[in-house]
């Protein structure tokens, strides 16, 4: 077995790669860039060295400075993870020729799948099922416009070298082909320097699964059964789940078959997924095939009790298939949610930020066909309290995943791990993620990639006031923080005045804690006013009787009226973030000895919602311009982004040219409503 690798990736999957190969007892070094020089993956890696820059141009997509410290390190062989490198054929084959084992398949199945036209061509050939669609060489915007107007709206283009959902555009008329292929265009080449595309039939209601499968260096090959990946946004997986929910024994044989000669076709080696879209009667057409570990790939352990990473390091290494397609069984359900920091609220915009506090649900073990498995809640994460989550990569912060016996004991577990789950710094996905998987429509695996748009009423509700309990423990929390800071100001323990007790003379102090919820910046907010009164055992809180049971850190232990209740308070800034009832409160504190005064924004200007680079600029200074016109697109986080016009109006003017940086609420052009 090799002695030492090298991991050319970063975040999760690093950190994941790295504690399979210490189990086994292999060395690893770690590769950064300067704005990772802190980063987990660097700290639990034997070895790191800096490679450049933060830009992934300059540092993680460089194949060159990674090879040149696999060499000077000893590395024997280099593991790439998922993206970045992982499905370059030309750093496949420049590893090969520097004497270094890539952990992945032969650059010449990378080539014949890497292409989703050339696969589609060669699933063809196979007799595999495909969509109607066009996949041919010829790029000029007429004739693929052509093509669609053939094949019938609404039509999908996909960037041709692509995959996460980069480079993806559903179009409904004919009139918007132009603007949607530039726009895919664009961001296929930013992502992958190639912006190539196909279009192909948009199939209503479809469910995305894809199949598992893995090979070896000795002619075998197996399916390691599917999951349903069909929970999507914008083209990205949100939800992943194993087995497929709904599945037949014999559509399973016949899918996982179909990918096993597709990986046998092009020689495949090391672990693979091919991806077919299906529609609810069950019918399936292949997709794409991705040559590489998938983020998801969790889910396939939790349900084989197999370790995929260790399957790679003994496949590249020379080992036959550690089992064969008869040993494998299916136990039990798994389900894989991605933590994000984005905020559903305002379009899923990531967010940029340090991680203040992070607690993650306590770990649960099981036992999978007689051996005691990690953990039935498995968290792969890439980053730890303190860390920052930064523009120049994807905001990802951790992959929750969950087993169950069955899928309704581990939806029950993953409702209550999102329930456990605490982040304070910046925004994130936990409580959208819990609607959706509590809510009926997921619940009942009523499955397609268009699940979160058919149910934008449920899982996007209007604002909905804190309850009194939030802001009890909150108004706790000030209080004793109050009783702190004075009893460290007063010279004298014994000292009334300074005991901050609200102790008066033949008298009750009696006061009222402003505070308002998370929306209270954007003017769409719910004020509350806590009004307190000092008793000797506690206080009124709104007229009930409030008093501390217990308290251990940030834990506190309250009883309100005859109601106990317990919670976790965080304070941060003017900010009290609550978590109680599985629910994340945020309330803003109005401290009345606070500097008053605010700083009117200036009216008339559209912002960036993030930091980014200008990619677009659809307007000119002087322009009018219709309520929803796009006025400028924005790149962050490999995605664009399209600042729209909020009214009808006039440009006076633009202030940021094509190629600029942008910083988060940066003024990008002026502009006059209409009258």
């Amino acid at each position: 077995m090799f002695t030492k690798i090298l991991i050319a990736n970063r975040g999760e999957i690093a950190c994941r790669v790295a504690a399979t190969a210490r189990r086994m007892g292999i060395h690893t070094v770690a590769v950064y860039s300067e704005a990772d020089a802190n980063a987990k993956h660097v700290a639990v890696c034997d070895e790191a060295v800096l490679i450049g820059p933060a830009p992934a141009k300059e540092s993680y997509l460089c194949g060159d400075k990674i090879i040149a410290v696999a060499l000077a390190t000893g590395a024997q062989a280099i593991h790439p993870g998922y993206g970045f490198l992982s499905e370059n054929a030309d750093f496949a084959d420049a590893c090969a020729n520097a004497g270094l084992v890539f952990i992945g398949p032969p650059a010449s199945a990378m080539r014949a799948m890497g292409s989703k036209s050339a696969a589609k061509s060669l699933m063809e050939k196979a007799n595999v099922p495909l969509v109607p669609g066009y996949h041919g060489e010829e790029q000029d915007a007429d004739f693929l416009h052509t093509q669609a107007d053939k094949i019938g709206y609404p039509v999908l283009l996909k960037a041709s070298a692509g995959g996460g959902g980069k480079g993806m555009r559903v179009i409904e008329h004919s009139a918007d082909f132009k603007a949607a292929l530039a726009s895919c265009k664009r961001e296929a080449i930013s992502s992958f320097g190639d912006d190539k595309v196909l279009a192909e039939k948009y199939l209503s209601r479809p469910r995305h699964i894809e199949i598992q499968v893995f090979a070896d260096t000795l002619g075998n090959c197996i399916y390691l059964f599917e999951r349903d990946c069909s929970v999507q946004r914008r083209h990205q997986k949100v939800l992943e789940e194993a087995p497929a929910p709904g599945m037949p024994a014999e559509r399973r044989a016949a899918m996982g078959e179909a990918a096993v000669a597709a990986a046998k076709a092009v020689g495949y080696v090391g672990a693979g997924t091919v991806e077919f879209i299906a529609n609810q009667d069950g019918s399936f057409y292949f997709m794409e095939m991705n040559t590489r570990l998938q983020v998801e790939h969790p889910v396939t352990e939790m349900i084989t009790g197999t370790d995929l990473v260790e399957w790679q390091l003994r496949v590249a290494f020379g080992e036959p298939l550690p089992k064969k397609q008869s040993e494998l069984t299916i136990h039990g359900h798994a389900i894989e949610a991605r933590i994000y920091a984005e905020n559903p609220e305002k379009g899923f915009l990531p967010s940029i930020g340090t991680l203040r506090h992070m607690q993650s649900p306590q770990a649960v073990t099981f036992e999978l066909g007689g051996t005691l498995v990690p953990a039935a809640v498995r968290i792969d994460s890439g980053v730890r309290e303190g860390d920052a989550i930064s523009p120049f990569y994807d905001p990802m912060i951790a992959k929750l995943i969950v087993w169950g016996a069955d899928r309704r004991e581990a939806l029950a577990r993953m409702a209550q791990a999102l329930a456990e789950y605490q982040i304070v710094g910046l925004a994130s996905n936990i409580a959208f993620l819990k609607r959706l998987v509590e809510g009926q429509a997921f619940a009942s695996a009523d499955l397609d990639t268009g699940l979160i748009e058919r149910n934008q009423a449920s899982l996007f509700p209007a604002l909905q006031a804190a309850p009194d309990t939030a802001l009890a423990l909150a108004s706790v929390a000030l209080l004793l923080e109050e009783k702190t800071a004075a009893e460290a100001q007063s010279s004298n323990s014994a000292d009334p005045w300074g005991n901050a007790l609200g102790w008066r003379l033949n008298s009750t102090l009696g006061r009222s804690l402003a505070f308002a919820d998370e929306f209270a910046l954007a003017g769409d907010s719910k004020a509350y006013a806590a009004r307190i009164a000092y008793k000797t055992d506690g206080w009124l809180f709104n007229g009930q009787p409030l008093t501390l049971t217990a308290r251990t850190g940030n834990e506190l232990h309250i009883k309100l009226g005859e109601r106990a209740v317990h919670g976790t308070v965080l304070r941060d800034g003017e900010q009290f973030h609550v978590f109680t009832n599985g629910l994340h409160h945020t309330l803003h504190y109005s401290d009345p000895m606070a500097h008053a005064g605010e700083v009117e924004a200036e009216g008339g200007r559209l912002t960036a919602p993030m930091p980014g680079k200008v990619v677009a600029v659809l307007v000119n200074k002087g322009q009018d311009v219709k309520k929803g016109e796009p006025l400028v697109i924005m790149e962050a986080m490999k995605m664009e982004h399209t600042i729209a016009a909020p009214h009808d109006g006039l440009v006076e003017d633009v202030l940021y040219a094509v190629g600029d940086q942008v910083a988060d609420g940066a003024p990008l052009l002026a502009f006059k409503a209409a009258a």
